[in-house]
């Protein structure tokens, strides 16, 4: 039942994120040039309304399709076998391994926040994903793994025993770690788009790749971008929540729980991973999402905080002064919101 229950789970997820569907988009105006493809296992759409003159929109679409194929299965995949991840993850303890500017610039993210949130955020923590059955084969155990399989699975994770050295473009690995990037790595894809759009001059943009986003200047007409959150349920997708850019150049990113997970004599067990416990989050958190200057670091921290739950995600979103909107499963069965102070401007009328 555990195997049924996880492959509808997995179809439910794939197809919502290929449809982009942590967020809704409102659009579609004549006046903006869109763009859209695959990449990192989902869809990337791109729209542009102030489209440069010295360039084609066949030869844009070529060199974003070019950007993104390089940053995913040549660097960061963990199913291209030959992309540079794979390569690190072969690599041997011990041994420095020489590593691109763009790998150097996640993993050092990636420790910052694992440092901020106290091991919440751990790159590593894939061996455990895989135990739970959340990994990329889909019947990887019929039952609950058992606590001695859950210590040999947690004694390959720790960011800790990750180094990384920017001087020399070294990483190594302090025991036999295995590092997953996917709860960053379509961030940083995104980042990296707008960077080559801005070095375009392209001042008016609407970036997504899997529902991570990145919002620049405003629709023709001077109207902002309108992204919508996803509710936090399983069934159809609908929105929950609209919000306004109001011209700010911003990042978003969410995390939720609430589609791909199992269920085993009456127990829920999310794909949420706690690095910490070992073992899925139990919480009432169901959805966070995250504004932020970087999309890496809002998709980062949307996990971070998905892993922390309600209290110590309040306590950290609040000592960063971040802008957040969490939603939590209250006892009605229904649902609760908490919105950082930093959010509440791109809550209501886009008049405003």
């Amino acid at each position: 039942m555990k195997e049924l229950l996880k492959r509808h789970s997995f179809t439910v997820t794939f197809l919502v994120l290929f449809l982009g569907s942590v967020f809704y988009f409102t659009g579609g105006d004549e006046d903006i040039q869109q763009l859209n493809g695959l990449t990192m296992g989902t869809s990337y759409q791109v729209q542009i309304v102030d489209m440069p003159d010295d360039i084609a929109a066949e030869d844009l679409a070529a060199d974003i399709a070019e950007l993104l194929e390089q940053l995913d299965t040549e660097t960061f995949s963990t199913y291209a076998s030959n992309s540079e991840l794979s390569r690190f993850n072969r690599h041997g303890i011990n041994a420095p391994f020489i590593a691109s500017a763009q790998m150097i610039e996640v993993l050092l993210m990636a420790q910052e926040i694992s440092t901020l949130s106290g091991g919440a955020f751990d790159v590593t923590v894939g061996p455990l994903v895989n135990l739970w059955g959340f990994g990329p084969d889909l019947a990887v155990f019929e039952t609950v793994p058992t606590q001695s399989q859950i210590e040999v699975a947690r004694n390959r994770v720790g960011f800790q025993f990750l180094r990384i050295s920017p001087p020399s473009q070294e990483i190594w690995k302090m025991r036999d770690v295995y590092v997953d990037l996917s709860a960053i790595a379509k961030g940083y894809a995104v980042d990296q788009l707008a960077e080559y759009l801005d070095l375009l001059g392209v001042n008016n943009y609407f970036l997504e790749i899997g529902g991570e986003l990145k919002i620049k200047g405003s629709k023709p007409g001077s109207e902002g971008w309108v992204p919508a959150i996803e509710a936090p349920v399983d069934t159809a997708s609908h929105v929950y929540q609209i919000f306004y850019s109001r011209g700010d150049n911003i990042a978003i990113a969410g995390s939720g729980d609430y589609r791909n997970y199992f269920e085993e004599e009456g127990q829920r067990y999310s794909h949420e991973i706690d690095p910490r416990s070992a073992r899925p989050i139990t919480h009432s958190l169901a959805a966070a999402y995250v504004i932020d200057e970087s999309t890496a670091r809002a998709d980062a921290l949307a996990t971070t905080y998905m892993i922390l739950g309600p209290d110590a995600a309040e306590a950290l979103a609040s000592k960063q002064r971040q802008a957040v909107y969490f939603i939590y499963k209250s006892d009605s069965e229904g649902f609760e919101d908490y919105v950082s102070a930093e959010f509440t401007r791109y809550l209501g009328s886009d008049l405003q």
